[in-house]
């Protein structure tokens, strides 16, 4: 071989190892390039933050100034997620409309679509040099846009087959946030139904307290022990029952209007689910506001409130007359076979009063009592005698301890049966509006 030859066999090796050396660097620059994005998208599981840094890593490593991702979700074909860069605001949604429009023509088989084509009236803006969808999974696709390079070269064969391994990639992490989501979905709704199960707990222990109560309120409460007695109990089993001291109280008197006549007009299974009813209203308003009862007379109770605190005694009181009075509303509604409909007449009255525990002995044997005693207690069941119509009537004393938070009526001054001064009444008319 002469001089001219060798010189032409060296010239055609430099040449390949050229294209060996290029094709070397190309594929470290697309292994570089995916590392480099891979690191980003796997490096979060919320689906929006893996576009974004997906987007601004393949915009960097192409040396794009303007791209955007968007996907469709469900049969809606509607845009659930849309992440731009460099596109001003008023082309996002020319952007989202020329995309949906896009990939509804698609069959997502990821081939990368020049941007000359796609120049035309009502598809994507000039700026858009090349798109590429691709299907994360059955009910949600998506389309990367990317726009022309800095440099003013096209994309290439080599962009095209880096573009399509980097979007894979997306896919993957894509598919794996909607797995976290699904994960976290079902773990909020473990959540939401443990609080419903607590809360339905709750309403049992409530129910079972409220059927306890009604026994006892089937039994005639003979045995009837008030919430009072039952903490010192609790608190000293054995020791001895408090005797008698002054003590600021409020006492609550109610009975049903018009319970005789209802009596003689209604069946004794149909009285007694009515009654049943009520006490149950009563019971639930009693016990919501510290109440206790002392003492019950077919149709009627007697209610004490022993709050340490004088207004707060009054306010409870107040509070449980007027929610079994809109109780009561609701159980008119329940029972409209009624005669006439249920009236709940209550009084209140507030002040000193002895209270604690008495003893009566009969030939039966001995049987002890807690209750209040004085003429505050019968200032009370005087003003319950008094109310008709279903209204809830006050002492002033009463009266002046609420008045911060429920508007009164003042009715006058009446004379009362075994009360030797005249009493000055309200009626309450209800909350205080803001």
């Amino acid at each position: 071989m002469d001089l001219q030859g060798e010189i032409e066999q060296l010239r055609s090796a430099l040449k390949q190892a050229e294209n060996i050396q290029a094709e070397l660097d190309r594929r470290v620059f697309h292994l570089k390039t995916l590392y480099d994005v891979s690191t980003d998208i796997f490096g979060s599981v919320e689906f929006e933050t893996i576009l974004k840094n997906f987007l601004l890593m393949t915009m960097g490593n192409f040396g794009v100034m303007e791209g955007f991702i968007l996907t469709l979700e469900g049969s809606s074909d509607e845009v659930g997620r849309f992440v731009s860069m460099g596109f001003p605001e008023g082309e996002h949604m020319p952007l989202q409309n020329a995309g949906r429009e896009f990939l509804q023509k698609q069959n997502y088989e990821g081939l990368v679509v020049s941007g000359k084509e796609l120049k035309k009236p009502g598809v994507f803006p000039p700026k858009v040099a090349c798109v590429l969808p691709f299907l994360v999974e059955s009910g949600c696709v998506g389309l990367l846009g990317l726009g022309g390079k800095i440099v003013g070269e096209p994309y290439s064969e080599d962009d095209k087959e880096l573009l399509v391994t980097l979007v894979n990639n997306l896919v993957v992490a894509l598919k794996s946030s909607r797995s976290f989501e699904e994960i976290k979905h079902l773990n909020e709704d473990l959540q939401e139904k443990n609080i419903e199960l607590e809360k339905t707990l709750k309403e049992l222990k409530a129910a079972m307290k409220k059927v306890e109560i009604l026994e006892g309120v089937k039994a005639q409460l003979c045995k009837f022990v008030p919430t009072t007695v039952s903490r010192l109990i609790d608190k000293s089993p054995s020791g001895p029952i408090l005797d008698s001291k002054e003590q600021d109280v409020s006492v609550l008197f109610l009975d049903i209007e018009g319970y005789t006549k209802m009596s003689e007009s209604l069946e004794s299974a149909e009285l007694n689910k009515v009654i049943e009813k009520c006490f149950s209203v009563f019971m639930d308003a009693i016990y919501e506001n510290n109440g206790d009862v002392m003492e019950t007379a077919g149709d009627g109770l007697m209610v004490l409130f022993l709050n340490e605190d004088e207004e707060t005694n009054a306010l409870e009181a107040v509070r449980t007359a007027l929610t079994i009075k809109e109780k009561t509303n609701l159980i008119n509604q329940e029972f409209r076979e009624l005669p006439e409909p249920l009236m709940i007449n209550m009084g209140i009255n507030s002040g000193s009063g002895l209270v604690g525990a008495a003893k009566f002995e009969s030939l039966t044997g001995s049987r002890w009592t807690f209750t209040a005693r004085g003429m505050v207690t019968n200032v009370a069941g005087r003003l319950g005698a008094f109310a008709t119509g279903g209204a809830v009537v006050l002492s002033r004393c009463t009266a002046d301890r609420i008045n911060q938070e429920f508007a009164t009526n003042c009715l006058g001054k009446f004379s009362l049966k075994n009360v030797s001064e005249e009493v000055e009444i309200f009626q309450v008319e209800g909350p205080l509006t803001p």
